[in-house]
């Protein structure tokens, strides 16, 4: 039954989306059929006064007419979205989808002093590796790797199935880690892409996260983006930090303080990666943003993943919402006829 009335409208997209300027025609049409109910001649005349006559009316009737009227509103919105020829990507995947066909994914995480910043609360690497762990508990049949970085990278868990390890990883990030300080974002990119298969496997993906810019490193971010596009990997790229910096703790001879620290964020590098590997740029300022970016990177390999296993797109379901439609014209028609009493 939930699939012949499926009209939750916020779960469909629309082959033809330029019919819904049609739904501004609802409110006139509400309007419209409002006025001529109000403005329609009773069938006798009645000579009382106006409070007498409300004594004999009935609430109840003037609440059904108040009904029917919106529900011709709705009527009309379910017509205009089934013209809008919806489709639900979900519903293709959960009757179609191969999970044993995923994707090879390469999580890059920037560990470098400065993700011990405070703007994201406890600070950035936590939030980061929070948020990492919770996309990995949402994939399904892909092999996740996990590659850290600072001044050098290294290769912290290898693509695998078996996500409670890859999770405990996670968990051991360290920006106390014994590796050379610094940035090297085009190091901790071209590390990520050699820990991908070179198989023809459907797609192959790096999220690379980083607060800073790159200035360590014998290969430029540049270079390994050349080296990603050239081996058929797609990278997102995250620059994370609030827009004013964030707040750094510090250990001093004479205790622990809290120095501001200014974003040297090099935006402009991550979205050059990005477009040259046909991939995108995203920029997290908090924890919220930060989940959100993960979500609609999972969004969006899920639609690339499902283009390569059908070569199409899923076909228009407009027939829930023209049996909604149906539904509801028969109630319009049938309601006045049995409660309210014809002349003849």
């Amino acid at each position: 039954m939930s699939g012949i009335l499926n009209i939750r409208f916020w779960e469909f997209e629309f082959f033809a989306p330029h019919w819904l300027w049609l739904l501004l025609l609802v409110p006139f049409l509400l309007w419209f059929l409002w006025r001529s109910e109000v403005r329609k001649p009773g069938e006798w005349k009645y000579t009382g006064t106006v409070t007498t006559q409300k004594k004999y009316g009935s609430r109840f009737i003037h609440v059904i007419r108040k009904v029917l009227i919106v529900n011709a509103g709705i009527v009309l919105m379910l017509l205009i979205l089934a013209m809008s020829k919806p489709y639900n990507w979900n519903d293709h995947v959960d009757n179609n989808h191969d999970y044993k066909n995923g994707i090879d994914i390469i999580l890059t995480i920037d560990i470098s002093g400065s993700m011990l910043e405070m703007d994201f609360q406890p600070n950035r690497i936590e939030v980061a590796k929070k948020v990492a762990k919770e996309f990995v508990d949402g994939r399904k049949g892909d092999r996740i790797g996990l590659v850290a970085y600072a001044g050098e990278a290294y290769t912290a868990c290898p693509a695998t199935t078996d996500y409670d390890v890859l999770k405990k990883q996670i968990d051991a990030l360290d920006c106390y880690a014994n590796i050379e300080g610094g940035t090297a974002i085009g190091v901790g990119l071209g590390t990520a892409v050699t820990r991908l298969r070179n198989d023809s496997i459907p797609s192959k993906v790096i999220i690379l996260l980083t607060d800073g810019s790159n200035n360590m490193g014998d290969i430029s971010p540049e270079e390994a983006a050349d080296l990603a596009k050239a081996k058929n990997v797609r990278v997102y790229t995250i620059g994370v930090g609030a827009e004013s910096g964030g707040v750094m703790t510090i250990n001093t001879p004479f205790g622990v303080i809290q120095q501001p620290v200014e974003s040297d964020l090099d935006e402009n590098t991550l979205q050059r990666i990005a477009v040259k590997t046909d991939g995108k740029y995203f920029r997290a300022t908090d924890e919220k943003s930060l989940r959100g970016i993960y979500d609609e990177i999972e969004k969006m390999e899920k639609r690339k993943i499902i283009d390569r296993h059908f070569q199409s797109e899923p076909p228009a379901m407009p027939q829930s919402f023209l049996n909604a439609a149906l539904i509801l014209v028969v109630l319009g028609w049938g309601i006045p006829r049995f409660l309210f009493r014809q002349n003849d």
